[in-house]
């Protein structure tokens, strides 16, 4: 009379396909969630510590005039590097 009622999931399947679920579910989050956080942090070194800021514009100016002062650049090309430093800071 009621054959159709134990052939569905008896035996405890239904609770490993709902614990199967929230799994799935959660490592999808914490996938998309650290995907996000990556995107988002700011860069770090290989100790984990922030990185370094980019050179100064003043200290990019010290090496500019000691390169200028051993002859390494020409006036004009010392010139203009100069003016692009200027512009930048």
């Amino acid at each position: 009379m009621y054959g159709w009622a134990n052939q569905g999931m008896d035996g405890g399947w239904w609770i490993l396909m709902m614990v199967g679920m929230v799994l799935f579910w959660g490592l999808l989050v914490v996938g998309l969630l650290t995907l996000w956080r990556h995107q988002h942090s700011t860069p770090t070194n290989s100790l984990g510590a922030p990185a370094a800021p980019a050179v100064a514009a003043s200290a990019a100016i010290a090496i500019l005039q000691e390169r200028f002062a051993r002859g390494e650049l020409s006036e004009e090309e010392y010139a203009r590097r100069l003016a692009l430093l200027k512009d930048q800071s």
